[in-house]
């Protein structure tokens, strides 16, 4: 994690800002955050379990997405001190995949927040490998409410 660019995060691991645990975690570094957009990386593993003939698939591709928005409830955790809520996929809508990265290829991840409504919010999610779009979607996820 770049503790240049995200100095109160800092002494935070990856594994304590989501809600996902290993082998299932799809983002290795927060490279900004803020109210309206996350950036994460994550360099692709061969023992990733979205791995099928060397490229990560598309379903790994979503994932990554929706575990980049799970970055951003982390981030807001630290910063304001309080829990992040546990966010669920409620639909994938126009979803466009151009290419499957390989292993050991490092894709960025970029969500913006499209719109956020009562325990709903409406991401578009960009997945890149270098400067080439290689995924694209809008997705909905549902936040669990605070018990």
């Amino acid at each position: 994690m770049s503790d240049k660019m995200n100095p109160e995060l800092s002494g935070s691991k990856i594994i304590d800002l989501i809600p996902q645990k290993p082998p299932f975690v799809m983002v290795d570094e927060v490279i900004s955050s803020d109210e309206e957009f996350t950036e994460s990386s994550f360099t692709i593993k061969p023992d990733n379990v979205f791995i099928d003939n060397g490229v990560f698939v598309e379903s790994g591709l979503v994932e990554n997405i929706a575990q980049t928005m799970a970055l951003r409830g982390g981030v807001i955790r630290i910063r304001e001190k309080r829990d992040a809520p546990i966010g669920l996929i409620g639909a994938i809508k126009n979803l466009k995949v151009y290419r499957l990265p390989e292993v050991g290829t490092t894709i960025q991840t970029k969500i913006k927040i499209e719109y956020e409504v009562l325990m709903a919010t409406i991401i578009k999610g960009e997945v890149f490998q270098d400067d080439e779009v290689l995924a694209e979607c809008e997705m909905k996820i549902f936040l669990k409410k605070e018990e």
